[in-house]
């Protein structure tokens, strides 16, 4: 059995799959209802400025976070039901946020660029094509000298399950190899609703600016 929780994944811009959205059908495992600590403590810290995108934001908690800090904070997937409990969690929290229906894989498309860009466990999830493809959108929608800081599931120890989502700093290194300084890899604990001892789920936090 795996010690990680599937991985959220992108479709042509559009498409709505069953897969997809039984994602979302009861609570997924990342989905703890709050942000996970690897990225509120960057925002307690008070790194996170300007215009902010989530990229792949699922049920909105980093979206919302960003909005509970006072910033102008956009999310975007593609899953309906989860963008619906986004919104409806803003309007619980009398938060003021904007949630997008929109393909990771086509950020360029949404024409805006932000200050400060968030991937909680989207990255890893793509290889070869859509890994390049994904990371030039990011580029293309993170300002000069804009912040982006992704979370990802570390690839140590190896897992037996060989799971493609699990991601090297050379791995990382090399994604973002053109356009980006890399200003740390930090590793980080991945929260979880899994029972213990898969709880303490081993991750990388990447902190990178845009040239």
């Amino acid at each position: 059995m795996s010690d990680a929780p599937p991985v959220r994944t992108a479709h042509p811009a559009g498409a709505t799959t069953p897969s997809l959205e039984a994602l979302y059908a009861s609570p997924p495992p990342w989905d703890t209802g709050r942000p996970q600590s690897a990225l509120l403590d960057l925002a307690e810290s008070g790194v996170f400025h300007g215009r902010l995108l989530d990229a792949g934001c699922g049920t909105g908690e980093h979206t919302l976070m960003a909005a509970r800090l006072g910033l102008e904070a956009t999310g975007v997937d593609l899953a309906t039901t989860a963008l619906a409990a986004a919104r409806r969690k803003a309007r619980e929290r009398g938060l003021t946020a904007r949630f997008l229906r929109h393909d990771v894989l086509d950020l360029p498309a949404l024409g805006q660029s932000f200050d400060t860009v968030l991937d909680s466990l989207v990255f890893h999830g793509f290889h070869t094509r859509d890994r390049g493809r994904y990371v030039l959108g990011l580029g293309a929608v993170t300002a000069p000298g804009g912040r982006c800081f992704l979370l990802s599931f570390r690839d140590e120890p190896p897992g037996p399950s060989g799971r493609v989502h699990r991601v090297s700093p050379e791995e990382i290194r090399a994604a973002f190899a053109d356009g980006w300084a890399i200003d740390a890899i930090d590793p980080v604990t991945v929260d979880s609703s899994l029972p213990a001892p898969a709880d303490r789920i081993r991750g990388w936090r990447t902190s990178l600016t845009r040239r």
